[in-house]
């Protein structure tokens, strides 16, 4: 049962996700004008199923690798995409694309970018638990986005994983982020503060993740 607190948290929760869902078109422009400017060339030449192939490739060679090693290869070979919006791909507002859809199409918004890293690295043997995909808000950009953070152990500082700053880096040293609220396929919190959260329930609670699950290969999830 829920205390009076929680409840309260689970309610901004609510409100913070509404407001950023409702402004992550609102510089677009800006995104897509930084990761043309900084995109790897590598494999976002090929044609899908080379893609494809290399990304699997990945992920069995990865098995082997440290966590160090796993994350600087997911984050860099992602982070080759292009950054287009979801109106631009898909045609409506707001769409979590699977990893799959994210590499046939060589492009997605700060969600595919942060989404697919999460289930590669999940893929490579990676315990999801050191693993949050995390809404924050851009202080540069003023606008909404989403990273993926590491946490090498539960109370460590966290690494930050994202498409607008190639380089991995320590939270303490991306003070242009900050974090609104972060899940991953076991639990969903809200920051309290940039070095607190609680938690306040499940990512199904959340429609976009819901359903860009459903479409996932059963043995992807």
């Amino acid at each position: 049962m829920l205390t009076a607190g929680a409840k309260r948290w689970r309610c901004a929760l609510w409100v913070c996700s509404g407001i950023l869902l409702g402004n992550t078109t609102s510089a677009e422009p800006a995104l897509a004008d930084w990761n043309e400017s900084t995109q790897f060339n590598a494999w976002h030449a090929q044609g899908a199923e080379a893609r494809l192939q290399l990304w699997r490739d990945i992920i069995a060679k990865g098995q082997s690798l440290d966590e160090a090693e796993k994350l600087r290869q997911v984050n860099e070979f992602f982070n080759g995409a292009r950054f287009l919006s979801d109106e631009e791909l898909y045609g409506v507002a707001d769409y979590w694309a699977t990893p799959t859809e994210f590499i046939e199409r060589d492009a997605g918004d700060c969600e595919d970018f942060s989404i697919a890293k999460y289930f590669t690295l999940k893929a490579m043997g990676m315990d999801t638990a050191k693993l949050r995909i995390t809404y924050v808000k851009s202080l540069t950009l003023n606008q909404a986005h989403m990273v993926l953070a590491y946490y090498s152990t539960p109370d460590a500082q966290p690494l930050i994983l994202d498409n607008l700053n190639r380089l991995i880096k320590p939270a303490s040293e991306r003070a242009d982020l900050r974090p609104v609220y972060s899940f991953n396929t076991e639990a969903l919190w809200l920051s309290r503060t940039r070095n607190e959260q609680i938690e306040t329930g499940h990512p199904g609670q959340l429609e976009h993740w819901r359903e860009m699950v459903a479409r996932m290969d059963p043995e992807s999830r």
